[in-house]
């Protein structure tokens, strides 16, 4: 059965209120009130333009002079270019106000997703959101800055109805019956058209996605080995025959739909206009319509016609974009699971003591068939050094995610000082811990900078005695601008780069600036051999006494130092106690510990021979 879809929290007038709030917040009320401006222009040079000729076949009929009618002239063409040129002025100045608008957007949307709840990051219906968010954000023609033109042209459109609603109706209600109903037949056939490629936007987005993908790989150094050594090309070729296939059968559906509706509206606009040609003539064979108000009618009509469908498409236009804009809103206004600034404050004391609980905690993911760790107890005591080991998926670093505070057990607690974590302010909590991921990210800043994480009053010294302790002051102070050296080659040309190894310091550093009372390191160094991981556990190890500290790794040699060491198997905790302990056990650990190093030792001998 098909999924019905979610009806949108808010209508299309909601949406335009919310923009206009907005601008106003933002301190450009300059956006809302240059629409106005410019829709009122638009009205007045469009009427500017229906009476010059007229007024000037009026006064040739009633033989004036020449001077008044070449001043007459000249006053029309000078108040056209005066309203042609402020409404110039006005379009190109209100665009800044409208891109600062929606740039606000983009950063309201940035920082919801920055400080949201960590189980949102992973939520696939605010993911969806966010992406088709991002979508209605990405240029001057999407919905968060269009919605402003949309705006404009319904105020132009409904005011120049009004007027020619008025001039209209001295002449006879069945020419304005007649022209609003072939308005509102070219209406009901465009519509559909429109919707047509808007109901598909997501079919074309896969076709172009498809197309496009298809050239960024083909087209990069990546493959162009594979493609020699494979002999790729006949295959890529299908392929490529395939997506142009789909490509171009979903165009050539929507061109013929609008071949069609092209075609019936230029035959709704014959029989509108010849009607209205052929009363209009009757009229002034009946010597009741001079001529030159014949010509102000006959273009009135044209222009009648317009401002109709241009009021019908842009209520639809701006329906669209009201579902986008809601869209944005329901991003924004999204759910937390996690309280913050409502919650309990923490106080948080770097050399203060915490103990951290698990009490009975099981966590399944979302849409899992079975649980990642079940019915898990374990404490992690004040200054106690605590390895967590096994294999790859064995649920490690969900339990590391479930101790940081990152996600809530599914059943259980996890206690903070025997007090339930879902209590506190999240954002005090994460205050507690510092960390060393294994997917960790340089920023595109200063060394000083990606250590303190921030730009603005770093503590130089502490940067330095961080530097230091971690090992990385050599390095840094050989380098031409030292703690000022910019990182990221991609972004900076003179960028300093570091080997694997340094850059694993440079976490180490980053970790011991935080100064918190608990540090965590979860597989940050899996990208390098065991000697280098075994030499920076060892470093791990002497930066951090006195402090509480769990490791996560799945090479169990490297965490031997450690107060006490779990293995996870299967999500529950099949083994603790200490290196020695463990081995004395002769259990699942002792079992995994043989076998790795007696692949290290076969590694090693393999070499020296």
């Amino acid at each position: 059965m098909e999924e019905k879809k979610q009806k949108p929290k808010y209508n299309m007038w909601q949406s335009a209120a919310f923009m206009i709030r907005l601008a106003i917040r933002e301190r450009e009320k300059k956006v809302p009130v240059l629409c106005v401006l410019t829709a009122l222009l638009a009205v007045a040079s469009n009427l500017t333009g229906l009476y010059i000729a007229p007024v000037i076949v009026g006064s040739v009929e009633v033989h004036e002079p020449l001077d008044r009618l070449f001043f007459m002239i000249l006053a029309f063409l000078a108040l056209n270019i005066l309203l042609n040129a402020a409404s110039g002025y006005l379009e190109t100045n209100v665009l800044y106000g409208r891109i600062t608008v929606r740039m606000a957007l983009i950063s309201k949307i940035n920082n919801k997703m920055a400080i949201t709840s960590y189980p949102n990051t992973c939520n696939d219906e605010l993911l969806k959101k966010v992406s088709k968010a991002g979508d209605s954000l990405n240029c001057n023609e999407a919905a968060g800055e269009a919605i402003w033109t949309t705006l404009t042209n319904l105020l132009r459109d409904v005011t120049g109805f009004l007027f020619y609603l008025t001039l209209l109706s001295s002449v006879s209600p069945l020419l304005i019956v007649v022209i609003a109903a072939a308005s509102l037949a070219g209406y009901c056939i465009n519509r559909p058209l429109a919707e047509y490629r808007y109901r598909h936007r997501e079919e074309e987005g896969e076709c172009d996605r498809m197309f496009f993908h298809f050239f960024n790989c083909t087209e990069g150094r990546k493959m162009a080995k594979d493609i020699r050594i494979f002999d790729m090309q006949p295959w890529l070729q299908q392929v490529f025959d395939g997506t142009r296939a789909v490509y171009c059968a979903f165009h050539r559906r929507v061109q013929n739909r609008f071949l069609w509706g092209s075609i019936a509206n230029l035959a709704l606009a014959f029989l509108q206009n010849g009607f209205a040609y052929a009363y209009l003539i009757r009229l002034v064979l009946d010597g009741r319509l001079s001529v030159s108000m014949f010509l102000l009618y006959f273009s009135a009509v044209g222009n009648f016609s317009a401002w109709v469908s241009g009021i019908l498409n842009g209520f639809l236009t701006l329906h669209k974009q009201g579902l986008e804009i809601s869209n944005i809103r329901e991003c924004l206004e999204y759910p937390e699971p996690f309280r913050f600034e409502e919650g309990e404050p923490i106080a948080v004391d770097g050399a203060g003591e915490y103990e951290i609980r698990l009490e009975d905690v099981s966590f399944r993911y979302p849409g899992a068939a079975q649980d990642t760790l079940s019915h898990i107890d374990l404490t992690l005591r004040p200054g106690e050094k605590l390895a967590v080991v096994g294999r790859n998926g064995a649920g490690k670093t969900t339990l590391i995610k479930l101790l940081c505070g990152f996600l809530d057990p599914t059943e259980g607690r996890v206690l903070l000082n025997g007090r339930d974590i879902r209590r506190y302010n999240r954002r005090d909590y994460y205050r507690l811990f510092s960390a060393v991921f294994q997917d960790f990210n340089i920023l595109a800043a200063t060394i000083a900078a990606n250590v303190a994480q921030t730009e603005e009053h770093i503590d130089r010294d502490r940067v330095r005695e961080c530097i230091a302790k971690a090992g990385l002051t050599r390095k840094i102070e050989s380098l031409p601008q030292q703690y000022d050296a910019k990182l990221l080659r991609e972004v900076y040309e003179d960028a300093a780069t570091l080997s694997g190894g340094e850059t694993q310091r440079l976490m180490l550093a980053r970790a011991l600036y935080k100064d918190a009372p608990l540090i965590v390191l979860d597989e940050p160094t899996a990208a390098l051999d065991p000697i280098a991981e075994a030499d920076m556990y060892s470093k791990y190890d002497e930066m951090t006494r006195g402090r509480s500290s769990v490791y996560i790794s799945h090479r169990l040699a490297s965490t031997r130092f450690c107060d006490r060491i779990l293995l996870v198997e299967g999500g529950r905790i099949a083994e603790e106690g200490s290196h020695s302990q463990l081995l004395s056990l002769g259990g699942r650990y002792a079992q995994l510990y043989e076998v790795q190093s007696k692949y290290y030792k076969e590694g090693t001998d393999g070499n020296e021979q």
